[in-house]
């Protein structure tokens, strides 16, 4: 089958010769529109006659709207969405809250790009029902490909609002006419334009095997939004009509507010308070007559759409009549003064949301954007706080996004982090650009520098300068990092795994959601592959959710493994079956092993909520592992947990574990659920499926989650949290035990401590003082030896004796000579516990 970008270019061309079939043609003909064709191969629509252009800018000659909007309703960016909603609401509509934009329902993207993203892929396929039908939404969204232009064309952001308008209609209630004159009536009534001043576009749009026709809609140069009509599927056999179609509008709510202000640039519209505030703050002039001749030619400087970028600076400035390095000189500042505006306020809703900066996926993207806007503060010396924008910006948004304010300290937090380890790497920058001084920097190292070391191109040349050395920075750097890391991720893929032969075998009926004791069934064997076996229905939990899977028995045979292909559970036995396909058998499972695993499963929530009350509303789970001895919560945080957060966690833990707190266990569907409890339900991923099992500790913590759960929290035991580690960048590791694990790790340490006691000729509440004596000087006695290039076992005996001479604890001592290896792999056993053994070595003794 042909690739989106064919189908796109082959239904366009249908679609042109066959316009009358796919487009709200008798709408634009009752309105008075007629069609033509511009030079660049458009067919577009317009109400004027002498028109003979589609309106694009690169064919109109650039925006034509500064100072002079053809909207006679002007609205700011409030404004204009309780317009949009309003006009909309009386249309039929239901308008919605935005969607985080951090994408947790979804595992192939991190981030919402476009308003139709909040119902991909359930709602789109017709597996789940619509929150409303047909609805707006206010949808925050990020997209990275366009870092370098933001600032410089006046346009271009990584945060944006994109206004959706949807529907999702089966056959009979489609109405395609209805949905483009709703949004023809937004242009010429909810803005005000004449339907003069409106052209429409004939497009087509293609993705993931689905396309149609859709309807470009401009005025004065500035593409105001487009309607996008799902309405056909590829197939092997051909083409087909979807089931359910699917309109998927999406307008820039930062253009539209724009044009109706017909102001200089979206960003001064669109933030307009901190845009005050930091040309205050900054010293800039908020317009030069220069600048303002400058602006409609903006938009040529889009670096993902020229070749040579200085050839294009030189054309303005000669449209202009003005030196290019003075143009330069007046539009760059500005540029990144509206740069670090834009940032910021992507970082805000990004961290708000639940993001982190990191050097991995999609907080790669916020860390290169949060040092972009570090680097512009840092190069013209600014007196800006990121952490002051982001509050400038909640403030603004307030009636729009009300929630941002909530997990304003949050935000600060991680921010104040983030910007002390910029300074860390400004530190290194120029140790890193000291060495490469008097050498050629290529393209190719400035990215790898980045890429790896975090090191901005604005820093390097700014040590390189003050070593006379001039670098040349590329003006789509950001884009080719972007790029880059991208590619490296996809080489790290994993590859997918290899699938048995299901066909025609029925999902398996599993009976562990209820109740975690249910221990014991009857199925009918449906298939048999070598070792594997599928059945009917079945007690057993397969491996999933990071949750190990069940000890069990089938007919007295024992299991090697279970795990789930799609929705069916493959029993794994440890030898051929002795029975047959057809049979009916009885599965069982190993009670205690259930129970532990249960616990450490119920456990991981409420460590999960605990962390979220002690640390922060970044708090999300990043993974998990639930095991018989022990169990891991990997979670989203900027940066080690301490020991004092550690404990409160802990003591927040089994005080929810006291509370006896009941845990319900129950099935939604899918959209009920999120309009329940919203997207944090998916901690643990993405979920499938129309129906989803939701695990309610009542109070606490609520999720979507498939694993073998207990009845109340007092089931869990105790829960002692054993370390917290740094696994990758953004990402801290919390270990734990809980019930019957925690009691016997709690044994395990009481006999290393009499281990050590009795070896150390001390009492066991000394032990912690002497082993870390005596390990600091084993550490003294090693490094007065390393010095020497070869030493024997007696001449080390005798290091280690006199870097004890004098000591009080001669006994100590003469063990280490006489039982060096016993004594050393102890203490290197209990030393990885020592704040543990610190702590309840009093209570243990």
């Amino acid at each position: 089958m042909a690739g989106d970008k064919e189908i796109k270019k082959q239904f366009k061309q249908e679609a042109s010769k066959h316009y009358e079939k796919y487009y709200a043609v008798d709408v634009l003909k009752e309105e008075g529109y007629i069609r033509k064709q511009c030079s660049c191969g458009t067919f577009f629509w317009t109400a004027k006659e002498d028109q003979d252009h589609c309106g694009d800018p690169s064919c109109a000659g650039g925006f034509q709207f500064f100072g002079k909007s053809p909207a006679s309703k002007e609205m700011d960016y409030i404004e204009l969405w309780k317009e949009f909603s309003r006009l909309f609401t009386k249309w039929g509509y239901t308008p919605i809250p935005r969607y985080p934009v951090v994408a947790r329902w979804r595992d192939d993207t991190d981030f919402v790009q476009a308003s139709i993203y909040d119902f991909q892929p359930f709602v789109v396929s017709g597996e789940v029902e619509p929150p409303a039908n047909p609805l707006v939404v206010p949808q925050f969204s990020l997209r990275f490909n366009d870092i370098d232009n933001v600032g410089i064309t006046g346009s271009h952001y990584t945060g944006f609002v994109m206004i959706g308008q949807h529907a999702f209609d089966s056959k009979e209630k489609w109405s395609q006419k209805k949905y483009f004159t709703d949004i023809h009536n937004w242009c010429h009534k909810g803005l005000g334009l004449a339907k003069e001043e409106i052209t429409y576009h004939e497009d087509a749009w293609a993705g993931g095997g689905n396309f149609g026709p859709c309807m470009e809609f401009f005025s004065r140069g500035l593409e105001l939004g487009n309607q996008v009509y799902m309405m056909y599927e590829q197939t092997p056999s051909g083409n087909k009509e979807l089931p359910l179609k699917v309109l998927d509008m999406g307008m820039g709510h930062e253009r539209n507010a724009w044009f109706t202000k017909g102001s200089a640039t979206s960003y001064e519209t669109t933030f307009p308070t901190v845009c005050k505030k930091m040309f205050e703050l900054t010293g800039i002039k908020t317009q030069s007559d220069l600048m303002s001749r400058f602006l409609p030619y903006s938009s040529y400087l889009n670096v993902d759409e020229v070749e040579n970028i200085d050839t294009v600076w030189q054309d303005v400035a000669d449209r202009l009549s003005v030196d290019k390095t003075e143009l330069r000189s007046i539009v760059v500042p500005q540029s990144a003064l509206f740069s670090v505006a834009e940032h910021s306020r992507s970082l805000l809703v990004a961290l708000s949301d639940g993001a982190l900066p990191s050097n991995v996926g999609g907080g790669y993207n916020l860390r290169v954007i949060l040092r972009r806007a570090l680097s512009f503060i840092d190069k013209y010396d600014w007196n800006v706080e990121m952490n002051d924008l982001c509050s400038w910006h909640a403030e603004y948004l307030k009636p729009l996004f009300p929630e941002l304010n909530e997990n304003l300290e949050n935000v600060k937090k991680i921010l104040d982090v983030e910007k002390k380890k910029y300074e860390a790497t400004k530190i290194k920058t120029s140790k890193i650009v000291g060495k490469l001084v008097g050498k050629t920097i290529a393209e190719d190292q400035l990215v790898e520098l980045y890429d790896s070391n975090g090191i901005s191109p604005e820093l390097i040349r700014e040590e390189a300068a003050k070593q006379g050395q001039q670098i040349e920075i590329p003006d789509n750097f950001y884009a080719k990092v972007a790029e880059r890391h991208e590619q490296q991720e996809q080489a790290h893929a994993t590859t997918k795994e290899e699938k048995l032969d299901l066909s025609g075998i029925a999902e398996t009926d599993a009976l562990y959601f209820d109740d975690y004791l249910q221990l014991e069934n009857q199925a009918r064997v449906l298939k048999i592959i070598g070792n594997d076996v599928i059945v009917d229905r079945s007690v057993a939990y397969p491996t999933s959710g990071g949750q190990l899977h069940d000890l069990a028995e089938l007919q007295g045979q024992k299991t090697a493994e279970i795990f789930k292909q799609g929705a069916i559970i493959v029993h794994r036995l440890q030898d051929v079956p002795a029975f047959k396909e057809g049979d009916l058998v009885t599965i069982s499972v190993d009670e205690e092993h259930r129970r532990q695993l249960a616990q450490h499963h119920s456990a991981t929530h409420i460590v999960n909520a605990a962390a979220k009350e002690i640390l922060g509303n970044h708090i999300n789970q990043s993974g998990a592992k639930k095991a018989r001895d022990k169990a891991h919560l990997d979670v989203t945080h900027y940066e080690n947990i301490s020991e004092e957060d550690l404990k409160k966690i802990e003591e927040r833990v089994n005080e929810i574990v006291r509370d006896d707190i009941p845990i319900n266990k129950f099935f939604l569907p899918r959209s009920d659920a999120e309009k329940k409890y919203g997207m944090r339900l998916y901690q643990g991923g993405a979920v499938p499926g129309k129906q989803i099992r939701i695990v309610d500790v009542e109070g606490i913590d609520v999720e979507a989650c498939g694993g073998t759960h207990l009845n109340r929290t007092g089931e869990v035991g105790e829960v002692k949290i054993i370390k917290a580690s740094k696994i990758q960048d953004g990402v801290v590791r919390i270990t734990f035990t809980a019930g019957n694990a925690a009691k016997k790790r709690g044994e395990d340490v009481s006999d290393i401590l009499r281990e050590a006691s009795a070896l150390l000729g001390v009492g066991i509440e000394y032990v912690p003082l002497r082993a870390e004596e005596l390990f600091l000087k084993w550490k003294k006695a090693k490094k007065a030896v390393k010095k020497k290039k070869e030493i024997d076992a007696k001449e080390l005996e005798l290091s280690v004796l006199k870097a004890f001479e004098g000591d009080a604890l001669a006994k100590t001592a003469e063990i280490l000579k006489t039982q060096r290896e016993h004594v050393l792999n102890t203490l290197s056993r209990f030393k990885k516990e020592l704040e543990e053994i610190r702590k309840r070595s009093k209570k243990d003794s």
